[in-house]
């Protein structure tokens, strides 16, 4: 479970044996959001998350700004977009 990113108490991460579609996970100290990575022509979006709305935004804004990196690290780790 590689963290790709460490951002403002968030870590984010892709598990080595995860799924299609393409997503991360980013986890704070009280919230954990499933997110959809989306691709060149879609933007990520909230999958699921547990603890408050207004983390899973925060997350979803870092994660939409680190968009092709995280595309880019699950296509290393899974081998597929």
């Amino acid at each position: 479970m590689p963290t790709i990113i460490r951002k403002d108490g968030f870590r984010v991460i892709i598990y080595f044996d995860d799924h299609l579609p393409s997503h991360v996970h980013v986890i704070s100290a009280d919230s954990e959001v499933k997110i959809s990575l989306g691709d060149d022509t879609e933007l990520p979006k909230i999958i699921e998350y547990r603890g408050k709305r207004s983390i899973a935004i925060k997350a979803l804004e870092l994660v939409t700004s680190h968009q092709p990196e995280l595309l880019a690290a699950w296509e290393e780790i899974h081998g597929q977009p």
